[in-house]
């Protein structure tokens, strides 16, 4: 079984040899490499396509849903955690009989060595920025993770290498990493007990408001890689303004704000997706055909 029309939307970053493979999947498959921003456009895109591909980047409403009466299938090109934080609608293509899949734990590598090379950076002030008056190394600090998933598992392990006290808050207990020795907290108590905290919640998440940040206090540092802000942003505006407080940000974790944020000059932040390596798009572009072969299996 082939789909009839596979259409890519956007710039997915699938690898080339998948691309081959896909085109195998699919009578006719078109592959975009731009991020279209005008609705018309991607309804134009997608007529008459039957699969359709989508980054992270495009959001596909429940307006681009309906207009696309040919839609069996939406791969979508980036991670999937619920409803809530997917670029796409998912509950109006469960509701016109689509199948939508994503993928998860390709990008996550090159996530930790981006956090743990700036922060790095930042106790020994090796860069711009040094973190207090003297160079401190990573052993012995104190760091709160919120979100224990595979990310932020990865993190608190690597961490605990390096001889950091590691903390978590999560929804649910995770007692294998607790036999560890990396400790649950309730999130006020991790915010107080943390020297630096490291945000890792799926999109529009924001666990971090006005009190939050009084509780973590002044000479901290936060760190997020999520897509977009894991906190209220004006209150972030009040605590990064003051004295002796870092913040470490990569591309999609300053999301629309990138722009407001990267005027603070204690917000350490990068132009590049932390975990947009060759490898990750290796990995995402088999995870993603993978799934297709599935789907189209059954």
């Amino acid at each position: 079984m082939k789909f009839n029309r596979l259409v890519a939307v956007d710039n997915t970053g699938l690898v080339e040899n998948a691309r081959l493979k896909l085109k195998d999947l699919a009578v006719e498959a078109v592959f975009y490499n731009d991020y279209p921003t005008d609705k018309k456009e991607i309804i134009s895109r997608i007529a008459d396509a039957d699969c359709l591909l989508v980054s992270w980047n495009t959001v596909i409403d429940r307006e681009i849903i309906e207009g696309a009466r040919g839609l069996k299938y939406i791969g979508m090109c980036c991670s999937l955690y619920d409803e809530a934080s997917a670029n796409v609608d998912i509950a109006a293509a469960r509701e016109a009989g689509i199948t939508v899949l994503g993928v998860r734990d390709y990008g996550d590598e090159g996530v930790i060595e981006y956090i743990i090379g700036e922060l790095s950076r930042l106790l020994h002030g090796f860069g711009e920025h040094q973190w207090r008056a003297d160079v401190l190394e990573l052993t012995g600090q104190r760091l709160g993770i919120i979100g224990m998933g595979t990310l932020g598992s990865m993190l608190a392990e690597k961490a605990r290498a390096f001889g950091m006290t590691v903390n978590y808050y999560n929804r649910s207990r995770r007692p294998q990493l607790e036999d560890k020795g990396i400790n649950y907290l309730e999130l006020k108590a991790l915010l107080q007990e943390s020297d630096i905290i490291s945000t890792h919640l799926p999109r529009n998440s924001k666990l971090i408001g006005a009190e939050e940040f009084g509780l973590l206090g002044n000479g901290k540092v936060l760190v997020n890689t999520s897509l977009g802000p894991t906190f209220d942003v004006e209150a972030f505006k009040s605590w990064i303004s003051q004295e002796g407080n870092f913040a470490i940000f990569d591309r999609v974790a300053m999301g629309s704000y990138y722009e407001i944020f990267k005027e603070y000059k204690r917000v350490i932040y990068t132009d590049k997706v932390a975990g947009w390596t060759a490898q990750a798009k290796e990995r995402l572009s088999f995870k993603v055909l993978d799934n297709m072969v599935g789907f189209l299996s059954e």
